[in-house]
């Protein structure tokens, strides 16, 4: 869903990028309020975590339909096998914790996405 929003609403680089950052803000402080209201650590009914992850893994990027969904894929392989620090990351308190592992997730989404396009030319 992510992806088509962000492909459907067409913003700018700079729009894209306070975009990203109003959600990861917004996300961290909303995300610490859900855990203390539902009483969990991380609970699935979060997903602002995933819209940040996965605009992360497009922030630099021509924003096209192949490197949306090879971004999209990439992001939600690394958000389940979460590989060093995202693992770690989680211990972090409240929205931090929440938020840090699929931030994370989403860089290292965009590094492949980056390194495909410079090294193969490739999207």
């Amino acid at each position: 869903m992510t992806i088509v929003a962000l492909w459907l609403l067409a913003l700018s680089r700079a729009q894209l990028i306070v975009a990203f950052v109003v959600v990861t803000l917004v996300g961290i402080w909303a995300a610490e309020h859900a855990e203390r209201a539902l009483g969990t650590k991380d609970p699935g009914a979060i997903v602002i975590d995933e819209v940040a992850g996965m605009t992360l893994s497009v922030l630099v990027v021509p924003l096209t339909v192949p490197v949306a969904v090879l971004a999209f894929l990439l992001f939600r392989v690394f958000d389940i096998v979460k590989p060093a620090p995202a693992r770690q990351s989680q211990v972090l308190p409240g929205g931090a914790g929440v938020m840090v592992d699929d931030l994370i997730a989403g860089l290292y989404a965009l590094i492949i996405v980056v390194a495909l396009r410079a090294l193969l030319g490739w999207l």
